[in-house]
């Protein structure tokens, strides 16, 4: 009788207990951040390998999202009336300030958060981080800070990309196949559009590449087990992003409608 509250006991310690040295590391590695080295090289190395190799990726999910928007769209405004002045506004609005960076934050979380955690859990396993040690090389300075600053800089600059992209899909769908007037629907696009619609869709996206940053470099950095402790920090990794993503989306969206 005694065995199950004792494993409830264990089991909330380590989970508070990973949830410390969780939050411990994100600390860290933001403040770290904040002060030089910044390592330039490595950075730009970092957003190339974020941004420009994600892109077909994104662009690809915010084509067929905004393309499958218009007509689902169209399927219920067909219904009610005023399909052709409602479908831009509704395609615009979802597309910045929604799907835009959440997709766009799921697809490179499952690309590039399993990279992150494979390659510095590779280093892990391997030693190279201890040897970095040796070398008098500061590993969160070395490995870690390039990755958020390049992740914190992409991320948005995707998710802009993602934005056009998404739109162009659902104006080439509404035009050659629903056969609305171009004019007429750019119009509608343009004339809706808030700043504050991009605005919150690329904090979005900033925070969504903190996110998946941290979580790549966490699970890596602590990896452990050889091959397959590699193996469930990309897994860990890409499964924490995207819950937390999913959350703080939430948050942020409650956040900008009080606005």
């Amino acid at each position: 009788m005694q065995r199950f509250p004792a494993s409830i006991g264990r089991t909330t310690i380590n989970r508070l207990e990973a949830l410390g040295n969780l939050v411990t590391f994100c600390l860290k590695a933001v403040g770290h951040c904040l002060y030089p080295p910044f390592y330039p090289r490595l950075i730009i190395k970092q957003m190339i390998e974020i941004g420009f190799y994600s892109l077909p990726v994104v662009g690809l999910t915010a084509i067929f999202t905004g393309m499958v928007l218009a007509l689902q769209s169209y399927t219920g405004f067909s219904r009610i009336g005023g399909a052709e002045s409602a479908i831009p506004n509704v395609i615009i609005v979802s597309i910045t300030r929604e799907l835009g960076p959440v997709l766009a934050g799921l697809m490179v979380a499952g690309r590039i958060g399993a990279a992150i955690a494979a390659e510095l859990g590779t280093m892990r396993v391997t030693e190279q981080i201890d040897a970095l040690a040796t070398l008098s090389t500061n590993s969160m300075k070395y490995l870690v800070v390039p990755r958020i600053i390049a992740g914190l800089i992409t991320l948005p600059l995707l998710v802009l990309i993602a934005d056009i992209i998404g739109v162009l899909g659902g104006y080439v769908v509404s035009v050659y196949k629903l056969g609305f007037n171009p004019a007429a629907y750019l119009n509608n696009t343009v004339g809706f559009l808030q700043v504050m619609d991009v605005v919150s869709g690329l904090v979005k996206a900033g925070v969504f590449g903190l996110i998946i940053t941290l979580m790549g470099c966490y699970y890596g950095y602590y990896s452990k087990g050889g091959a397959q402790g590699v193996g469930m920090a990309t897994t860990k990794a890409v499964v924490a992003s995207s819950i937390f993503i999913l959350i703080f989306n939430y948050f942020l969206t409650e956040a900008f409608f009080a606005i």
